[in-house]
């Protein structure tokens, strides 16, 4: 069973309508009002430009990130309008849903091949990637 499948399912099928409906070549900003219009129009509760701090060891503010779009509070998504998702945009994914300890998060590409990533939880690194110190 996919975590939160009919909040999921709207967002792919607005993600699919501004597809149809805007060409390939314009910035990632009219996507994304695009793409706000649509999960707005589909019932869903849209956070725009969110900002995100990460805390080490809960004390110390190290880093601001700011999500493109948080929907119903429960799921990120990271726009881009390039010719490829990469590993780059997943990696700054993860890092969205570790600081935000949310479970589901997408990569929306509105250029080039017009893919998205799904991705359910952040990385937890394993006892095999300790480092060489330990």
């Amino acid at each position: 069973m996919l975590l939160y499948r009919d909040i999921t399912d709207k967002i792919i099928e607005a993600f699919y309508e501004v597809c149809h409906n805007l060409a390939i070549g314009y910035a990632e900003k009219v996507y994304e009002h695009a793409f706000v219009y649509e999960l707005k129009q589909r019932g869903l509760l849209v956070a725009e430009q969110v900002p995100l701090q990460v805390t080490y060891k809960e004390k110390l503010i190290v880093g601001n990130f700011v999500a493109d779009i948080i929907v119903n509070d429960v799921i990120i998504l990271e726009l881009k309008a390039v010719t490829t998702i990469t590993n780059e945009h997943v990696a700054q994914l993860i890092n969205y849903l570790t600081t935000t300890k949310k479970q589901v998060g997408f990569v929306f590409n509105f250029c080039g091949d017009r893919k998205f990533v799904r991705r359910i939880g952040p990385v937890v690194c394993d006892d095999e990637y300790r480092s060489i110190t330990d």
